[in-house]
């Protein structure tokens, strides 16, 4: 597989604390990634260097075939290349329903009042539904995205990220406050999403990890403390010591 992300020797500090150290990590495309690792590990500030919401105080980011620097970028800039981000807590339009929400995602880009007066056409239409199949939620299209379960706002989200068309999905905590069922289901659709997509998931529950069956990255004083299958890092004596053990 080709490389589609390469961090190397990133370091970052906050007033004298250093989130990230000399970290290095790829991605290649169509990628499942999970990220784990204790509180203040630096899950979170890496995501942040790659969407280019912070930057870091030295390292290099380059961004797929011919490679291209992140860090000369923008956060607009970066997310038109194809990397979308998405948040713990799922963040759609409440008040429009699950269509809109979908609609106004499309990498054609309309806001949510010229969303309401938008007739379909049969390609946009096409895409919506196949996205809609995908996340679990096609019969509920026409139903208020605030009346979903916590679960199916996050996977409306994820929806949404992708009839953007993204290369790369970083994904925070996808598990958190879902039932078990939901859980499984979100488990079973960003296991899909694969392949088609890179995806970069955070997440504490071990569980849900497991499920991912997929290469695993310990974070631990933003270094990689160790990296590679589920069964290889939870038997590793350092990763247990500073995170499973806990």
């Amino acid at each position: 597989m080709n490389s589609l992300l390469e961090v190397r020797g990133v370091s970052v500090s906050f007033d004298g604390y250093k989130a990230i150290n000399e970290l290095s990590f790829e991605i290649c495309e169509g990628e499942l990634r999970a990220i784990i690792g204790p509180n203040g590990a630096g899950k979170t500030t890496f995501m942040d260097i790659i969407t280019g919401k912070t930057k870091p105080d030295n390292g290099a980011v380059q961004w797929g075939t011919p490679s291209q620097n992140l860090l000369k970028m923008s956060e607009s800039k970066i997310a038109s290349l194809g990397i979308g981000r998405k948040f713990q807590r799922p963040t759609v339009f409440e008040n429009q329903t699950v269509l809109n929400n979908l609609l106004i995602s499309l990498k054609r880009k309309r806001d949510p009042i010229s969303a309401i007066f938008y007739r379909l056409n049969p390609i946009d239409r096409e895409q919506i539904d196949e996205i809609a199949a995908e996340i679990g939620l096609k019969e509920y299209q026409n139903k208020i995205a605030g009346e979903l379960s916590h679960g199916q706002k996050q996977w409306l989200e994820i929806g949404m990220l992708l009839a953007q068309g993204p290369k790369l999905l970083l994904i925070d905590e996808p598990a958190a406050g879902m039932t078990p069922s939901e859980r499984e289901h979100t488990t079973d659709l960003i296991k899909r999403t694969a392949g088609n997509h890179a995806v970069v998931v955070v997440e504490h529950d071990m569980q849900f990890v497991r499920r991912l069956d997929c290469r695993v990255t310990v974070l631990h004083e933003g270094s990689v403390l160790s990296e590679g299958s589920y069964e290889f890092v939870t038997k590793n004596k350092d990763v247990i010591d500073v995170y499973l053990g806990r």
